[in-house]
């Protein structure tokens, strides 16, 4: 007759999981989280671009508001000639900068002194803020890390070719412009205002009107996830073009304030056109 201890042992024994169990256990965890990862940064992503999509938005209300109260759009950088280099010599008043009261950043607006230029260290401080309506959610944090400089993922568009920032450029936001509606022949809703680009390391930030806070559609570079080196900030010549975070193309603000995600794939000559504002190219153009 077994003693009751040894009885208790032995149905202790037998509720334990095997090692074999364990491990078929473990490769079953593996593949539910193999599966459903994807899914969950694929959500994820939905989520970041939606909130991208809102901050363009916004920011072609702000545009708009803009040019109710003064009757043309703000200029895509205010400074004294041209053409404009990237480096921090001058005003270089961003388009960001003259929005500032219309994006629910009065605070920062009233200590910015548009006057003094924006690299004077009067404005020192409030060119280093983070203003999140600024950035795209894709955009790792650790990027805008700056002391000095907040950086922007959204740049006005300042022309259709590859140039230099100048008073003559044929986009909507440039050198002094004061562009209105009338002025665009191609119609606002065909024609780029503001769209999706990734700053390096050498950007001026969101206040600088050079190519950290305008961009061209000269080339096609939307499904690109990293700043092309060849529009390097520290170029002082280069402008460059658009690009994002999100796979497979980018996403504008016309200037009618409709959204449109642009696909990497398209055609050169169109992508052009959608940075001209009077081409005439773009009449019945679907795109």
């Amino acid at each position: 007759m077994r003693r009751p201890s040894q009885t208790i042992f032995l149905n202790r024994r037998h509720d334990a999981f095997t090692l074999v169990e364990l491990l078929v256990v473990i490769a079953i965890i593996g593949v539910l989280v193999g599966l459903l990862l994807p899914a969950v940064q694929a959500a994820r992503e939905a989520a970041r671009r939606c909130s991208c999509q809102n901050n363009l938005a916004q920011l072609g209300i702000a545009v708009h508001n803009f040019e109710f109260a003064r009757e043309y759009l703000p200029s895509g950088v205010l400074n004294p000639d041209g053409p404009i280099r990237n480096e921090p010599i001058g005003q270089h008043v961003s388009f960001l900068v003259q929005l500032l009261g219309y994006v629910e950043q009065q605070g920062i607006a009233e200590h910015f002194e548009i006057a003094k230029g924006t690299y004077d260290p009067a404005n020192a401080a409030a060119r280093a803020q983070t203003v999140s309506i600024f950035l795209c959610p894709s955009f790792p944090a650790s990027m805008n890390s700056a002391e000095t400089a907040g950086l922007t993922n959204y740049a006005g568009c300042h022309n259709s070719t590859e140039a230099m920032v100048d008073k003559d450029d044929d986009g909507l936001l440039f050198l002094n412009s004061k562009v209105r509606y009338g002025d665009i022949f191609d119609g606002s809703s065909n024609t780029i205002l503001i769209g999706e680009m990734l700053p390096n390391s050498e950007s001026l930030g969101w206040a600088s009107g050079t190519s950290s806070s305008l961009r061209n559609t000269g080339e096609i570079q939307l499904g690109m996830s990293v700043a092309p080196d060849i529009w390097d900030e520290a170029d002082p010549e280069s402008v460059g073009s658009f690009s994002s975070k999100h796979q497979g193309g980018a996403q504008f603000v016309l200037g009618d304030g409709a959204i449109r995600f642009i696909d990497q794939n398209i055609d050169p000559e169109l992508f052009r056109n959608l940075g001209n504002r009077s081409d005439h190219a773009m009449m019945g153009v679907e795109f």
